[in-house]
């Protein structure tokens, strides 16, 4: 497989990573900035409170972002992050195409997951068989039976991944959103796919004991994942070894330079935490892509 090198690579194209591969790009680092700019939270909203800018949409403004961090030598990739990984002092970040890509930093920048199922059960059972991070809680069911509920790559890679642990994998989706070569993996895999499918509500007791499908037939499992987007922040950090908040574990933990706990790797934007605001992103992302590139120049020395 070959492998491409960057100085910086950034997760996420919302206002957090474009402001940092705008910065990081005229400090004259190689930078790649990989997602699609639809899946921001910005992407549907209205701009109405950000400095020098009375309103305009934040497709718009996303456009122009894109279009500037081009114009600044960013490269952008637009694939999801399945899998991220350390080796010595690069990271190895895996794309859903299966493209693997080496860089001596991360910028993650992907905000945070408002995704989930909104069915009965699902508060109810969190934590009692109900997850919403294959990575982090697999190794919690070997040998038991599973559903994933999902369409896009995080479903499919974390259905993919059960498949290591679980006697039973079954992957619900009403429709596959993912690259080619994930559709044809997930096909001709021993993942059992309900396609077209909804459920309707988890039950079981004490913990989860199964689904209840739209059509009223019962599935029976003893875990679910709830995997409704890309890989988030969070899962991707977690692997790494990325401190959280100690509260809520929902958020990364960074210094003033936007730096995490570990070396090479960096953070901004509503991954950081609230208020959920652009000017907060941006300025983030500025100090985010500085700090990269600073970082990444030193190591070539």
């Amino acid at each position: 497989m070959n492998q491409e090198i960057f100085d910086v690579v950034i997760l996420g194209t919302g206002p957090a990573g474009l402001q940092a591969a705008i910065h990081a790009a005229r400090a004259k680092v190689s930078v790649l900035v990989m997602g699609r700019k639809h899946k921001s939270s910005l992407y549907k909203a209205h701009v109405e409170n950000y400095c020098c800018l009375s309103s305009v949409s934040g497709e718009e403004l996303l456009q122009m972002g894109v279009r500037h961090a081009s114009e600044s030598g960013a490269q952008f990739l637009l694939e999801d992050v399945i899998k991220t990984s350390q080796a010595n002092d690069m990271f190895i970040v895996l794309t859903e195409s299966e493209r693997s890509i080496k860089t001596k930093t991360l910028v993650l920048s992907m905000g945070i997951s408002r995704n989930h199922l909104g069915v009965k059960g699902e508060k109810k059972f969190l934590g009692k068989g109900v997850s919403y991070c294959v990575d982090c809680d697999a190794n919690f069911y070997k040998g038991e039976k599973v559903a994933v509920i999902g369409s896009e790559s995080a479903a499919v890679s974390g259905a993919l991944t059960l498949l290591f642990y679980a006697e039973e994998v079954h992957l619900i989706s009403e429709q596959l959103k993912v690259s080619d070569r994930l559709d044809f993996q997930i096909r001709e895999s021993g993942v059992n796919l309900h396609l077209g499918r909804k459920v309707k509500e988890i039950v079981g007791q004490e913990k989860v004991e199964g689904l209840v499908m739209g059509d009223g037939q019962k599935l029976t499992v003893s875990g679910v994942f709830i995997e409704t987007g890309a890989k988030g922040a969070i899962e991707l950090a977690a692997t790494l070894g990325v401190e959280l908040d100690s509260e809520k574990f929902r958020y990364i933990n960074t210094d003033k330079q936007q730096r995490t706990n570990i070396p090479g790797i960096f953070a901004a934007g509503d991954i950081c935490g609230p208020p959920w605001q652009m000017a907060k992103a941006v300025g983030e992302g500025c100090v985010a892509g500085l700090s990269a590139a600073k970082y990444a120049k030193k190591l070539s020395r």
